[in-house]
């Protein structure tokens, strides 16, 4: 028997002991509000999800096409729809999941207004966001089962239910992992583990962490990126390991990030107790002066490393320094010390999508770490479009092909659009995500603000039609013809927003005088 009649059977069995007081119940509706609340808590779902999660990363591990994607969402709505778009194009949700930017919350969740992305958002947006994304999946749930069993209860003969009811025992949740932005912890590690907590107790499987200064915290593509000494990251990391143990989550997934490559600053120098230890192997890569005891100034700082007496760089900031073109150096220890201290998975954050570069640093960590598997923003900051293009005449140029055509600074040109580099260029971006999952171990590839821009390419079209000369055909043409011609959920958008969820459960409730919302009058039965 499926759960779905297991639960028919129980909830009958609860009836009759509980007597003539519970005759109205009837155990077949019961049943059915089960099965479109499967999930009762978060830790239920961040349970269920970190179970997906490392199925997944085994799967990688034997075939690095199994890779995994995600996209950024800021808004419950904004999630579900992706989801029921998933299952309606793939009929799958296999390893697909959702992205939650620290960038978008400070955007466009904060009471302040939009914010930069500095972790000066409220704390709890994040959990919140979480809480709301899983509430909108779950609804999603819902709201497919209770066409089912509408389906169910006018099907015609006894083949046509049972194919109903095998898609309702066989059901496809939307609710899949999400992959979730901590920024640099908001304080200290027992801030970070409060934090943790409240994301995980939401639904979080997996959490991301990066090594700036929490107070000093940047958006990874931008400058004035400050990181910190080893040490205090881990016990970062350790804190969200303990706050996924607390709660009984023992496969949560920790994406351990470092901004090393394009931050030049720290605030500390490490503590070391013994040469070649973590503290002084972070202080090696200070930009540093050899100085003696005449000539060290009043309030000089300094370290002492193979007999001499050295003088990190300090700046008006009180920010030390470390020496140029260290960072792809300091990423490589970021990542195996992350890793041999509880991360289960990397995040190198870079200045641009190059696969080269990326699998230059992975194949150094997989000498330590030879499992070692990246989540990778292919970001909106990127401009993709020159990048690859910059890379493909690189390319043609090396490779003694005649490039006189193409002026490299100028590539984003339209003139550029139909060429034969435009079109190796757009393929490369086609091609990057397998690409780089295959050569670079990239094991889940997120874009982290898609939808932020989405919003504000369709607003911009719809505005732009509706305010001129096409008047309502602007949005009849732009949007809902589109909606209807493409099968888009939400053109029922009062189905979308649970009304036929309600009635069922007026029916229920109360049976005959339940007074319903779906009849002949609702203008939804146009579509």
């Amino acid at each position: 028997m499926s759960q779905y009649q297991d639960d028919i059977q129980a909830i009958a069995t609860l009836k009759d002991k509980e007597g003539s007081a519970w005759n109205a119940i009837n155990p077949e509706s019961a049943a059915r509000m089960r099965a479109q609340n499967r999930f009762k808590t978060g830790l239920d779902i961040a349970k269920y999800t970190a179970k997906i999660m490392r199925d997944d990363m085994a799967n990688y591990d034997a075939d690095s096409s199994k890779y995994t994607q995600s996209l950024g969402c800021w808004h419950g709505f904004i999630g579900q729809q992706k989801m029921i778009s998933i299952k309606k194009h793939f009929n799958s949700t296999d390893r697909r999941y959702l992205y939650l930017s620290g960038w978008m919350i400070a955007a466009l969740r904060s009471e302040f207004g939009p914010l930069p992305d500095q972790s000066m958002h409220e704390k709890t947006a994040v959990a919140d966001l979480i809480r709301e994304l899983y509430t909108f999946l779950r609804q999603a749930d819902a709201r497919e089962l209770g066409g089912l069993f509408r389906q169910l209860d006018t099907a015609a003969d006894g083949a046509a239910k049972q194919a109903i009811q095998d898609q309702i025992d066989n059901h496809i949740t939307h609710v899949v992992p999400i992959i979730a932005d901590i920024d640099a912890g908001f304080g200290n590690a027992e801030a970070t583990y409060l934090m943790a907590k409240q994301m995980i107790e939401a639904g979080a499987c997996c959490i991301q962490i990066e090594n700036q200064v929490s107070d000093e915290k940047q958006c990874g593509h931008q400058d004035g990126k400050v990181t910190v000494p080893h040490e205090d990251f881990l016990a970062k990391i350790r804190a969200v390991r303990y706050a996924f143990l607390e709660l009984g989550v023992d496969d949560g997934l920790i994406v351990a990030r470092t901004d090393s490559l394009g931050a030049g600053l720290t605030k500390q120098i490490a503590v070391t107790r013994e040469p070649g230890d973590l503290g002084d192997q972070y202080n090696s890569f200070l930009d540093v002066e050899e100085v003696s005891t005449e000539s060290m100034a009043n309030g000089d700082v300094v370290i002492k490393r193979d007999g001499k007496l050295l003088r990190p760089k300090r700046l008006a900031s009180n920010l030390f320094q470390f020496r140029a073109d260290t960072g792809a150096e300091r990423c490589v220890l970021d990542c195996i010390t992350s890793l041999q201290n509880g991360a289960d998975l990397l995040w190198i954050e870079t200045e641009k999508p190059h696969i080269a570069q990326i699998g230059g640093m992975v194949s150094k960590i997989r000498k330590v770490i030879p499992n070692a598997k990246l989540v990778y923003n292919n970001s909106p900051s990127f401009n993709w479009t020159l990048n690859f293009r910059q890379q493909i005449f690189d390319q043609m140029k090396s490779e003694g092909k005649d490039v006189s055509a193409y002026e490299r600074t100028q590539l984003m040109s339209v003139e550029y659009d139909d060429t034969e580099l435009a079109l190796a260029a757009d393929e490369k971006i086609r091609t990057f995500q397998a690409d780089s999952a295959r050569e670079a171990g990239i094991f889940h590839h997120l874009i982290t603000l898609p939808t932020y821009h989405t919003a504000a390419l369709s607003t911009d079209n719809l505005a732009k039609e509706y305010f001129g000369d096409q008047g309502m055909l602007g949005y009849v043409a732009g949007v809902q013809r589109k909606e209807i011609r493409q099968g888009i959920a939400c053109v029922k958008h009062q189905n979308m927003s649970g009304s036929d969820i309600g009635d069922d459960h007026k029916d229920y409730f109360s049976g005959d005088a339940a007074l319903k919302a779906s009849g002949a009058h609702n203008t939804m039965n146009q579509f």
